[in-house]
């Protein structure tokens, strides 16, 4: 495994905030089920509603995650400092998006857990290749070494507690696809046809 320079993770971490919010507006164009369709390379993908901690506002952020035990568990990829996981940590209340439903959910730090290395290595796992594109290999690489290149990671336990209904969720915007259809459709019926 080789080092990651910080000019890397710079350009790492500029890579995912843009395609994270691509991943937030998928979810709100009700592909959220389409974006875990192969979790092996995509990775397992959940948005994660939160609170900012010093704005109050409402941000959505894609993490991957395992669920193990009918718990959800997920960490920061770039750290404790990571904005969403600071928020999470002064306000637990938050909202999952997974492919099977939208959830009400308490967020509890998990560093404490005696099996944390254990379920730290199976969020990676799930995570596809984003945890390979951090420099972590975490199937191949040993508890020592994993342990050292996740010193960092916070671990939170996710356990849901209501289902959610109604508007503001996954899937809000859907509406654009049968009127996207009606218009391109309209487009091919109206559209002059040449002659030969």
């Amino acid at each position: 495994m080789g080092i990651i320079l910080p000019q890397e993770t710079d350009r790492i971490r500029w890579f995912f905030k843009r395609f994270n919010r691509m991943m937030v507006m998928m979810w709100r164009l009700g592909l959220g089920t389409w974006i875990n369709f192969w979790p092996r390379v995509s990775g397992q993908i959940m948005v994660l509603t939160h609170t900012g901690r010093r704005s109050g506002r409402t941000y959505r952020t894609p993490v991957n995650f395992a669920e193990i035990g009918g718990l959800l568990y997920c960490t920061a990829g770039f750290g404790s400092r990571s904005d969403w996981a600071l928020n999470i940590g002064a306000n637990p209340e938050v909202e999952v998006w997974l492919p099977g439903g939208w959830w009400k959910a308490i967020a509890e730090p998990a560093e404490k857990d005696p099996d944390r290395l254990v379920l730290l290595r199976r969020v990676l796992i799930a995570s596809g290749f984003a945890a390979y594109a951090a420099g972590i290999d975490p199937v191949r690489m040993d508890d020592q070494n994993l342990a050292q290149a996740v010193c960092d990671y916070p671990l939170f336990r996710i356990r849901r507690t209501e289902a959610c209904t109604g508007t503001g969720g996954p899937g809000d915007l859907a509406w654009i696809w049968p009127l996207t259809s009606i218009a391109l459709l309209f487009v091919l019926i109206c559209k002059p046809r040449r002659r030969c």
